[in-house]
């Protein structure tokens, strides 16, 4: 791949083709400050940090760095008892040893090959043993809004059901991923009757192989502990099925695999059916009690009338830790970095607050800066801050996460999730125009990008929220170089801090942020959705 220096020639002739709102001087600025910046992700994913799991040593190192930070830019701590807010959690790990999976049918028993074939999840306090019928619902997704039940006329009681993670055509992108996710899909299962979910990847939008993603399955998995609700409840079995794998499923169906992933491709109605099989499984794991913290700063508003109103800026401090010596991995590199995955927009929520100090910023409503842990474990620290927040009648606005943004070209244009959601779209379009950025929405909705990071837990409380990545046009230069880096060091030890940044890009994505904070903070009115969104709730002010 390109060397730094190659990405910093790059910038500089792109340098002389932006907007006069950003001429050079404004550009060596922008490298100055992306060079400031990722000093912190260098502290952040350094070795010291042993990857930043959850619950772990070297994520209170991270989170005690964070902390130090936040005092220097002269925030005020907004933890339980200083700046630190304790997560419980969950911690569950599998005994594959003692576990087993197999299809029953009329011929006998089908083993299949835990790792190969499928893998256990451990977000919910499955069952020990299960054996129950499979039913294929399609996509799984019960919308009538769009015209679209995969649920009709089936029954699910007593049954697990088979999904494909996709939605058709006729579903938005931001409510497919939204209804699609596994808490909302398990909501409406649970109240049909079901026992579980045998969940299909799709194929055509996959972020890692199934190979290195399976690789992960004896590292500790993670739920929120008391007092908050585990979304999960009831459920007995969740597993999911290497699509390479899945044809045993519909042997004796009628369909075969290959149909329905020619549908599943162009986005199709999809049919149900009862399938032939039960599913049999023993499912053995360990659980333990873990505590991490959020790291929570504030900058109090300045409005007497808008400053009991909260704008949180987010992004995840957890990454992927150190993993589990298996044979495939005994003589490789083990440590996660995670220095884009997220120690990089950590080190934009410091900037920021380094930034609002040094211009004396002054807010008309309080920006809250929160550092949360757990976002690779299912989004359990946002989760957990937007559940407190809730019951302490905090009166959240609006939420803007940085969560692996990649600067790793220069920026000239940037892919916000939830763009035409709310009000915030035109707030980020409003700033990003000025800078010589261009907008736009989610180009793949299919990989559920919207869901999959901590604005996510402010959308389900019907908070605004967006997120924001560096994009560009498909088949260009800039798609291909993200596309190798999703390939090699996506949730790979090579997200490490050799590999090549931009980092007049990122000094620039600072710039951005900082300017689009601002301006929600100051707002007249607080944002809201859209009349079309799928999340549109009234604002539930505090008292």
């Amino acid at each position: 791949m390109p060397t730094i220096s190659a990405y910093r020639a790059a910038a500089g002739l792109a340098a002389l083709l932006v907007t006069f709102a950003a001429g050079a001087a404004t550009d060596a600025e922008y490298l100055k400050r992306g060079e400031r910046a990722w000093k912190d992700v260098r502290v952040l994913a350094d070795d010291d940090m042993e990857g930043r799991r959850s619950g772990t040593p070297g994520h209170r190192r991270a989170a005690e760095y964070v902390a130090a930070q936040f005092a220097k830019a002269g925030l005020q701590p907004g933890g339980d008892d200083g700046w630190f807010q304790s997560v419980g959690l969950r911690s569950r790990t599998i005994r594959e040893e003692n576990s087993s999976a197999a299809l029953v049918g009329p011929a006998g028993e089908r083993k299949l090959t835990l790792g190969t074939d499928a893998i256990f999840s451990l977000r919910s306090n499955v069952a020990p043993k299960l054996e129950a019928p499979l039913v294929f619902a399609g996509y799984g997704l019960k919308l009538p809004q769009y015209g679209h039940d995969d649920l009709a006329g089936l029954d699910l009681k007593g049954k697990v059901v088979v999904v494909f993670t996709a939605a058709p055509k006729s579903v938005p992108g931001a409510a497919g991923a939204h209804f699609g996710s596994a808490t909302e899909r398990w909501k409406i299962y649970r109240e049909a009757g079901a026992l579980g979910i045998v969940t299909i990847l799709n194929p055509h939008s996959m972020d890692l192989p199934w190979e290195r993603g399976a690789q992960t399955r004896f590292e500790p998995v993670m739920s929120l502990g008391p007092p908050e609700e585990d979304l999960l409840a009831g459920m007995r079995l969740a597993l999911t099925f290497n699509p390479a794998h899945a044809a045993p499923l519909f042997e004796g169906a009628p369909r075969g695999l290959d149909e329905l992933l020619a549908a599943l491709k162009d986005g199709q109605p999809l049919p149900r059916f009862d399938l032939p099989w039960r599913i049999r499984t023993t499912t053995d794991f360990n659980t333990t009690g873990v505590t991490s913290d959020n790291v929570i700063g504030v900058l109090p508003g300045s409005d007497p009338r808008l400053r009991a109103q909260h704008v949180v800026l987010s992004a995840h401090l957890d990454h992927l830790g150190i993993a589990a010596v298996t044979a495939e991995n005994e003589k490789a590199d083990r440590l996660f970095n995670g220095a884009m995955d997220n120690a990089s927009g950590i080190a934009l929520l410091i900037d920021m607050a380094k930034r609002f100090k040094e211009t004396k910023a002054r807010p008309r409503r309080t920006i809250v800066f929160a550092a949360v842990t757990a976002e690779e474990s299912g989004l359990l620290g946002s989760r957990a801050f937007v559940s407190r927040a809730k019951r302490k009648q905090q009166d959240v606005v609006a939420n803007l996460n940085i969560d692996m943004f990649l600067p790793l070209f220069p920026l000239k244009q940037l892919v916000v999730f939830g763009l035409d959601e709310s009000e915030l779209g035109a707030d980020v379009r409003a700033v990003a125009g000025p800078l010589g950025v261009t907008v736009q929405t989610d180009p793949q909705p299919q990989r559920n990008r919207f869901i999959r990071s901590d604005q996510y837990s402010f959308v389900r409380a019907g908070i605004p929220a967006l997120a924001l990545k560096t994009g560009f046009e498909p088949g260009t230069p800039e798609a291909a170089l993200e596309n190798e880096w999703f390939k090699k060091r996506y949730h790979a030890p090579a997200d490490d801090l050799g590999q090549p940044v931009d980092l007049a890009s990122m000094g620039k994505f600072a710039a951005l942020l900082e300017k689009l904070a601002l301006r929600v903070a100051d707002r007249e009115t607080a944002p809201a959705w859209t009349a079309a969104s799928a999340f549109k709730k009234p604002r539930q002010t505090a008292e």
